[in-house]
């Protein structure tokens, strides 16, 4: 089964081709791109299938990382899906961006606990609590924004785990006050862990409609104010 994942949902663009029969990325485009992802989006899938040998008609569908995250990224990125698995009659699947991180973490470091933790600009995070069991993630905190002393892992039955993810860097008093046993602040989102997260889903057959490339968003406000912006605040 070949899939194509986006995610754009921080900072980074990244644009996986994934063989999930093996579980492995045959080709994979990666980027600090920021605001310049939508100029460079489509030459990351055009890039991604030419150096996996493969095109649109060869894929069983395209996973995308749906969020919470930056909003002008996550509109470019299920646009962009939109728009590919339409005219290709390819099924979609969204994964949230903080589930991603968990998966992130648990590849790179073993850890099955994870509090995934980003960057949600102005003075706050979104944060989200996942365990993994079976091969799966169960999502004990569902995603949220909050500002980082507001934080509250509601479901969590105990304290602990593994912190990953931005949210740490801009907030790293909030590791010690979760009682969290390690953090990596460096792990974003990424394309490898979208595909493989979503791979199952596809295999089951629940892949969806093109128009169900949503965003997913925990915060109301998606646009600053004159003021806020002449301030130099960013979302």
């Amino acid at each position: 089964m070949k899939l194509l994942a986006i995610e754009g949902s921080t900072a980074w663009l990244s644009v996986c081709a994934y063989d999930a029969r093996d579980g492995r990325a045959i080709a994979i485009e990666r980027e600090r791109s920021g605001a310049n992802a939508s100029a460079r989006i489509l030459e990351f899938v055009q890039r991604t299938l030419a150096q996996a040998g493969w095109t649109l008609d060869d894929l069983d569908g395209i996973a995308f990382g749906s969020g919470p995250g930056a909003f002008t990224g996550l509109r470019v990125v299920c646009g962009v899906v939109q728009g590919l698995a339409l005219g290709s009659g390819l099924p979609v699947a969204g994964v949230p961006s903080l589930v991603a991180v968990a998966q992130a973490a648990w590849r790179a470091h073993g850890v099955t606990r994870v509090v995934a933790c980003l960057d949600a600009r102005m003075h706050e995070v979104y944060v989200a609590a996942c365990r993994r069991r079976d091969g799966d993630w169960l999502v004990e905190a569902e995603p949220a924004v909050a500002r980082p002393d507001d934080v509250a892992l509601h479901g969590v039955a105990s304290p602990g785990g593994f912190g990953a993810g931005d949210g740490f860097a801009v907030a790293p008093s909030l590791a010690t006050r979760l009682g969290l046993t390690g953090v990596d602040a460096t792990i974003v989102p990424d394309a490898v862990d979208v595909a493989a997260l979503a791979a199952p889903a596809f295999a089951a057959g629940r892949g969806r409609p093109a128009g169900d490339a949503q965003p997913l968003y925990v915060r109301h406000r998606v646009a600053l104010t004159e003021a806020e912006r002449a301030a130099g605040a960013r979302m």
